[in-house]
């Protein structure tokens, strides 16, 4: 036997599948805003250790790849995010002193550095 479907039933069903469709959509839309919101954050670090890696490049001389080096091997010996190393150093620029242990370490591989030639 089959069962006609009333009209009740059929607007219940298409609004089962609409908001199937708009838990989807919602769901696809957070997702593409916590993307968003990640290559924000990227975008913004990446210019900060690219100024960083400009300054090291200045005062070393050095080249971009070394300074890179450097300020990795920095971020590693202190146990500080590459991006909170980068954000320190260019602060120094605006009056802002390097903490005790991040200006120990860069003065340590600023002499590796040049003692490598």
């Amino acid at each position: 036997m089959h069962q006609a479907i009333t009209p009740y039933d059929e607007q219940r069903m298409w609004t089962a599948a609409a908001s199937a469709q708009d838990a989807a959509l919602v769901a696809a839309v957070l997702e593409l805003r916590a993307e968003n919101d990640q290559l924000n954050r990227a975008l913004s670090s990446r210019a900060v250790i690219d100024q960083a890696r400009g300054m090291v490049m200045a005062l070393a001389p050095c080249s971009s790849e070394r300074a890179w080096g450097l300020l990795v091997d920095v971020s590693q010996r202190c146990n500080v995010k590459l991006r909170d190393v980068a954000a320190a150093l260019v602060a120094t620029a605006q009056g802002e002193s390097l903490p005790a242990p991040m200006q120990r370490e860069l003065r340590h591989a600023l002499r590796r550095l040049h003692d490598r030639g």
